[in-house]
């Protein structure tokens, strides 16, 4: 080949990738043209909408029903008033004193008797409104196709763990040490900051809830002898509302 030949061999094929880049450029300002300007009508918004979705299906869970909210709310206000009706028989027998004067007797047989009553009553409301909101979440991943187990869910499940054993961890410590007045706002904070951390992995709204713990939490640190109180309205009320909201929003249509 003589060195004319190759010359303009090389010119040509410098000329096609120089033409290929400039079309492949022009490929692209175009589609960014297109999802700039297109109308809610144009069918790649749904397109991109679906994307969207499936992104967040990826690394979201949200399949959080909103019933299991309202379950897990009535669980606990019947476990609340299940409590106060048991302190509020024992005060009355043992002292004649009343739970709304806040006279809180001392330890003794009958108090440990009543620690253990309040120890099954948390047990049962948790393990009632565990089950109560695994099973309506579980319908409606199964509407949604969703899985139950999988990288994201295991991530879910780590950081809203995570604080609420380091939680547990420090209200039982509290409770040897006789500080009882803390258990209640000692739930509510930390069960607020395991929502908070929780909300980036599963619906957004959820860390609306955490913050409301969070306020209760607080506020009865100096209003320790309503803890009970507290924690209804915490546990109980905020749950339903939190979970009518999400249903309205998410479910309602479906």
């Amino acid at each position: 080949m003589s060195v004319a030949a190759f010359s303009r061999f090389l010119q040509k094929y410098f000329t096609d990738q120089t033409t290929k880049a400039w079309k492949c450029q022009k490929s692209l300002l175009t589609l960014f043209y297109k999802v700039l300007f297109m109308d809610s009508q144009h069918p790649p918004l749904e397109t991109l909408q679906d994307i969207k979705r499936m992104m967040e299906r990826s690394s979201r869970f949200i399949s959080l029903s909103g019933w299991s909210g309202i379950s897990a709310g009535i669980c606990a206000l019947l476990g609340a008033w299940a409590a106060h009706h048991r302190i509020y028989n024992y005060i009355q027998s043992r002292r004649g004193g009343s739970y709304y004067r806040h006279e809180v007797p001392s330890l003794n047989d009958n108090a440990m008797l009543l620690l253990h009553d309040l120890w099954m009553i948390a047990a049962i409301t948790f393990a009632t409104a565990f089950i109560s909101a695994f099973l309506f979440t579980w319908v409606r991943s199964r509407r949604n196709g969703t899985p139950m187990w999988d990288r994201t869910v295991q991530r879910l499940a780590w950081n809203t763990i995570l604080p609420m054993v380091i939680g547990g961890l420090v209200i039982l410590r509290a409770m040897q040490w006789g500080y009882f007045e803390f258990v209640a706002p000692g739930c509510l904070i930390f069960y607020g900051l395991a929502l908070v951390n929780a909300s980036k992995y599963t619906l957004g709204e959820i860390r609306y809830l955490g913050y409301g713990q969070l306020v209760l939490g607080i506020i009865n640190l100096w209003v320790p002898v309503d803890g009970l109180y507290f924690w209804a309205a915490g546990f109980g009320i905020l749950h339903i509302v939190y979970g009518a909201v999400m249903w309205w929003k998410y479910e309602r249509k479906s």
